[in-house]
């Protein structure tokens, strides 16, 4: 398989890129990004790209994708909503559109979050914001996979680059057994994410589209049903 990450500097993108790195159906990675990663590595081609409103510029570089894994994303905190919805809205339909152009069976995965609200309505900003994406995505032609993940436990040398959530996780890590074991619906890890990702390319466009943390954590157990085998290898 051919896939795109979005994102991957970020904790969830890292554990998406790991995830990618360590499945044999994998062979080719494109990483779009406005930094290099610093990492070397035959199975990744990084693009390094201004303008996440725009992507005529490399257009070519999403030809024969299977799949593009969306994980960028900021914290509503400190921001406007006008600032908020161009980097969770515009730039998630761009690289959507982009992504999708030449490839009709593209798998579509975005990160969302527990509480975003499809009716649009909610009278919390980031709620709404993901809302609309997330409906402007599954209204596209291709197949898109929303995940709503609660707590997520980074692993792998995963790290996020908000402050806060870095000391939160810092923090709270070691309470995680108990966490998930109390509250499995609301619990996760970036290696099951990136798993879970991975896993709905072989599901065909069959739902459901949204996911809890709990289904992402059904489709990123190793040897869950939902993946296909030898999918484009």
């Amino acid at each position: 398989m051919r896939v795109a990450i979005f994102g991957a500097s970020g904790m969830v993108g890292h554990g998406v890129l790991d995830a990618c790195l360590r499945d044999p159906r994998i062979h080719d990675i494109l990483v779009i990004g406005r930094a290099p990663l610093g990492l070397r590595h035959p199975g990744i081609r990084e693009v390094i790209h201004a303008d996440f409103t725009d992507f005529t510029a490399v257009q070519g570089e999403f030809r024969g994708l299977d799949a593009c894994f969306f994980c960028l994303g900021v914290s509503s905190g400190g921001r406007s909503e006008q600032e908020y919805i161009r980097i969770t809205h515009d730039y998630t339909l761009a690289a959507a559109r982009a992504a999708s152009a030449d490839n009709p069976s593209l798998t579509f995965t975005y990160v969302s979050g527990e509480g975003t609200d499809a009716t649009e309505t909610s009278r919390t900003m980031w709620a709404r914001g993901k809302g609309r994406t997330e409906n402007e995505l599954l209204a596209m032609p291709m197949h898109a996979y929303m995940f709503r993940p609660g707590y997520i436990r980074p692993q792998g040398g995963a790290v996020s680059r908000t402050a806060a959530y870095r000391w939160t996780y810092r923090l709270t890590s070691w309470l995680y057994p108990l966490l998930h074991r109390l509250a499995p619906r609301h619990t996760t890890t970036t290696q099951h994410l990136g798993r879970a990702m991975i896993a709905t390319t072989g599901l065909g466009g069959r739902g459901p589209h949204v996911l809890d943390s709990l289904e992402i954590n059904r489709l990123g157990t190793p040897g869950a049903t939902g993946t296909a085998p030898g999918a484009g290898a």
